[in-house]
């Protein structure tokens, strides 16, 4: 999810003691949201033995319970649920396939040994929300953020080219999340809640594939051991990020929290390349040299606006 600038600011004025202790406060969150969503490659490729829908069924059912949790212990319920607007049904509706969609894909490229491919998704992202924002709510392309849109896309044509195959798994994870945070913007519900809401909406079906495959005796959850405990525990990898980026979200300068979301797909990439092994040739290393320039050239530019229009990301919508 992304952030936008509200109100005014004074930039050249200091910050007081108390924003700069929030401030150091709301980095540690958001840091330890990106870098534990970086090392998630090496959570799932942990459960490579699993399959891909197992481990999806898996991580809707804990992570519904963990954030179950995680409301009643923070007494969220009747705020969060009053929250939630019956028109609000039917972006739900589509948020929830969108991220079922984009935590599919993901754990098929690391299964695949693809995860070079799933950072890249991460790295062309925030470029995608920028093409989002002037197709579908008619903002103004600004000439650094045209560059770096024709800059990302020349980098994936380069890939394509390169390697003789469509990037699937980068531009469905950069398009599914992409849209996933345009569609969250138009709810007013705690981030919490929110993801609970689509946990549940995912829930029946979850549960009751893990059902069927326990009834064929094709389970992999329930023999014991290491991969029982890592499928429990998608639950909190899921959710846990989720409150510290929250938490760093509200505490931290809008630029400051753009450039800390460079972090995980870096991780990643250094991950598939360095821990996995992954095939990196010229190709790759061309094609995300222009996609990094891209993203300096995007960076500077929101640097400067927040300079101008205001320094403070609001909640999470």
């Amino acid at each position: 999810m992304h952030y936008h600038p509200r109100g005014v600011s004074e930039p050249n004025l200091p910050m007081a003691p108390d924003a700069a202790a929030q401030a150091r406060v709301g980095f540690v969150y958001a840091l330890a949201a990106f870098v534990t969503w970086g090392l998630l490659p090496l959570y799932f490729h942990a459960l490579g033995e699993v399959p891909a829908i197992q481990t999806l069924a898996h991580r809707i059912v804990w992570a519904t319970i963990v954030l179950a949790v995680m409301i009643s212990v923070r007494g969220g319920w009747r705020d969060g649920l009053a929250a939630i607007r019956r028109r609000d049904l039917k972006v739900f509706a589509a948020t929830t396939l969108l991220l079922s969609t984009n935590w599919l894909v993901y754990i098929v490229a690391v299964n695949t040994d693809r995860v070079l491919e799933a950072s890249l998704g991460y790295f062309v992202t925030p470029l995608v929300n920028v093409g989002l924002g002037i197709v579908v709510l008619g903002e103004r392309l600004s000439r650094p953020q045209g560059l770096a849109i024709a800059l990302a896309a020349v980098g994936v044509v380069v890939l394509v080219v390169g390697t003789g195959s469509a990037p699937w798994i980068p531009l469905t994870l950069a398009a599914s999340f992409g849209t996933y945070g345009l569609l969250r913007k138009r709810l007013a519900v705690p981030p919490v809640v929110a993801l609970f809401v689509e946990t549940v909406a995912m829930l029946p079906l979850a549960a009751g594939y893990l059902v069927l495959v326990a009834a064929r005796d094709e389970a992999v959850f329930g023999a014991g051991g290491t991969v029982d405990v890592l499928l429990l525990g998608t639950g909190i990898v899921t959710a846990f990020p989720l409150i510290w980026f929250a938490h760093g979200a509200r505490r931290l300068r809008l630029a400051t929290l753009g450039a800390l979301q460079y972090v995980s797909p870096s991780l990643g990439m250094a991950i598939a390349v360095f821990v996995f092994a992954e095939d990196f040739g010229p190709w790759h290393a061309v094609a995300f040299t222009i996609i990094w320039v891209s993203l300096a050239i995007y960076g500077a530019d929101a640097a400067a606006r927040t300079r101008v229009h205001g320094d403070r990301p609001r909640d999470l919508p």
